[in-house]
């Protein structure tokens, strides 16, 4: 039902350039280089800034399609920006090769990564830095080559309608927009939203945009024609990505195992003892300053150190995971050294502020569901399962300034030295939880 909504936006741009082609009367000339520089420049810019956006929570999910899709756009925006600055007499005095090429091989680059971002290679994400580094260097190459007027990208003759490299360009890169396109169908159908029509339309779009580069006369309407529809492919999916809540915003365009996914995991919970009773004795003000000197010291402890991720501050509790991307086999250990550096830097906290709650800990352990939760504005990213509701039981049972951790954690911990608490009766379990007082690792 989506799909054919847009349909008519989609035919209307092919539609009106056949009748150009057709009817060359009507494809007037009008060759304004101000116009021309901003409209490419604000395309440029706009599609830079989706693909900082996009990149940001790829990474942190360890979404390879959402990053590659980010690279896609990050080549659009370079390669514009070059098109924008080679507009005769802004940075040169005459059209090049460099201007007349830049898009279309932009656009290929583009629709390599979008197709590549369809199939969602994971080694992608395990390269992430480095693909990115080597974008950088072929958009530095071509500035070096373009901008500096050296051949073979200087040459300042005009380049034929339908000449044989514009044709290729368009045929490669469209083909590349397509395949992206109808696997974003595939994924529409499955999972039907508004920012993954976005990216379908757009697919499209830029599809159609390279074909009118090939056929187009320079600075006439159809030349014209191709300009805007590549501003329009990448205002639709900033549009709608700006339409959604903040909160997991891309969360339509993750990959279904990133989505929804059963992982190995491990979770701590670590909160503030006694946290009620100081609330009811201190003003909220103060109350807000224990936790926010608190949060301070640990949440560094367990993002950065450990390379684990804060789930969400609930009150007085943090709640860390490990292992969601499935890039953390060591994610029991890394877990554990987390619950007792939460402890070490809280206590240090805590001998300086006498009649501050102190901190207790609870780790764990085992599968959960990991993935995109709720809908609109109360969709969060977070782990549900057995796993993390023991753990949440483990940290209550916890002492005052100690990290209580379950048997699975134990198992992934060789010569960690522990205190058994024996077998905890646990609030929704039929069958007691083997519990330890984690003393230390070695």
């Amino acid at each position: 039902m989506v799909l054919r909504r847009v349909w008519p936006l989609l035919v209307l741009p092919p539609l009106f350039l056949v009748v150009l082609l057709t009817a060359p009367d009507a494809d007037v000339h009008w060759e304004h280089h101000p116009s021309h520089f901003w409209l490419v420049l604000g395309a440029a810019i706009l599609s830079a800034v989706l693909a900082t956006a996009i990149g940001e929570p790829a990474r942190r999910r360890g979404d390879a399609g959402l990053w590659l899709l980010s690279l896609a756009f990050l080549a659009a925006a370079g390669f514009l920006g070059l098109h924008a600055l080679a507009t005769p007499r802004v940075l040169l005095d005459h059209p090049n090769a460099g201007f007349t090429y830049a898009v279309p091989v932009g656009l290929v680059v583009a629709g390599a990564f979008a197709a590549a971002s369809a199939l969602a290679p994971r080694a992608a994400i395990r390269h992430a830095a480095a693909t990115r580094a080597a974008l950088v260097v072929l958009l530095a190459a071509w500035a070096a080559l373009s901008l500096g007027d050296v051949p073979p990208l200087d040459d300042p003759t005009p380049v034929e309608r339908a000449s044989a490299p514009l044709v290729v360009l368009a045929v490669v890169g469209s083909a590349l927009f397509a395949f992206a396109a109808v696997r974003a169908a595939e994924v529409l159908r499955r999972r039907p939203s508004t920012l993954g029509t976005a990216v379908f339309v757009s697919h499209v779009l830029l599809a159609e945009a390279l074909v009118a580069t090939a056929l187009s006369r320079n600075w006439h309407l159809t030349w014209w024609e191709w300009h805007v529809l590549i501003l329009t492919a990448v205002a639709i999916v900033a549009a709608a990505a700006r339409a959604e809540a903040p909160d997991e915003r891309f969360a339509a365009l993750y990959s279904d195992e990133v989505a929804s996914a059963e992982r190995e995991i491990s979770v701590v919970f670590a909160d503030a003892a006694g946290f009620t009773s100081f609330s009811e004795q201190h003003d909220p003000a103060e109350v807000k300053a224990m936790l926010d000197a608190y949060f301070a010291v640990a949440v560094p402890a367990v993002v950065r150190e450990h390379g684990g991720d804060v789930d969400r501050l609930v009150g007085d509790a943090i709640v860390a995971t490990w292992n969601t991307r499935g890039d953390q086999p060591d994610h029991a250990r890394r877990a554990a050294a987390a619950a007792l550096d939460v402890l070490v830097a809280t206590e240090r906290l805590a001998a300086e502020h006498p009649g501050w709650p102190r901190f207790r800990a609870g780790a764990n352990s085992g599968t959960a569901a990991v993935g995109v939760l709720g809908a609109g504005a109360a969709r969060s990213y977070t782990v549900i399962g057995d796993t993390v509701n023991v753990a949440a039981r483990l940290q209550g049972a916890a002492p005052v300034g100690a990290a209580v951790i379950g048997a699975p954690t134990l198992r992934g911990v060789p010569g960690a030295r522990v205190r058994a608490l024996g077998a905890l009766a646990v609030k929704g379990k039929e069958a007691p939880v083997d519990a330890y007082v984690l003393e230390g690792l070695d």
